[in-house]
């Protein structure tokens, strides 16, 4: 297993961005697990206690850092990322006016479709009562 930076200066945006997001997530799932081992109760010695309640989630965070580090430096994972960086560099990004005007639309054509259905909601909820009588 090589722990080497594959390919280093390409893809480094969206190799960092994932390395981040793989973090972030075992960071959380480690502090989850501290603060699981820490309401547990056993019938140690405080101080033998308090380090398995850090250190596991240490050891577990250390390993996850060097796991996400090993994979997206994998080379077919990385070179997945290295074309998906270059492919988002190719994007014709509309502009804030294009975006506001298209939320704009979108958003009166949401509350006109809500208002047409609750509207044709309401008339067949009265015209079945009617005619059921329920």
């Amino acid at each position: 297993m090589k722990l080497g930076i594959y390919k280093r200066s390409q893809g480094t945006y969206t190799r960092l961005g994932t390395a981040f997001a793989l973090a972030l997530i075992a960071a959380l799932g480690c502090l989850k697990l501290y603060d699981q081992l820490s309401a547990m109760e056993t019938k140690l010695e405080p101080n033998v206690e308090m380090w398995i309640q850090i250190l596991i989630p240490a050891f577990l965070l250390v390993l996850f850092a060097f796991l996400s580090f090993w994979l997206v430096n994998r080379p077919k994972i990385a070179d997945f990322m290295i074309e998906s960086e270059g492919e988002m560099k190719k994007v014709s990004w509309s502009s804030r006016k294009e975006i506001f005007v298209s939320t704009v639309v979108v958003i009166v054509v949401v509350v006109l479709m809500a208002l047409f259905l609750g509207t044709a909601d309401l008339g067949f909820s009265l015209f079945f009562s009617e005619v059921i009588g329920i």
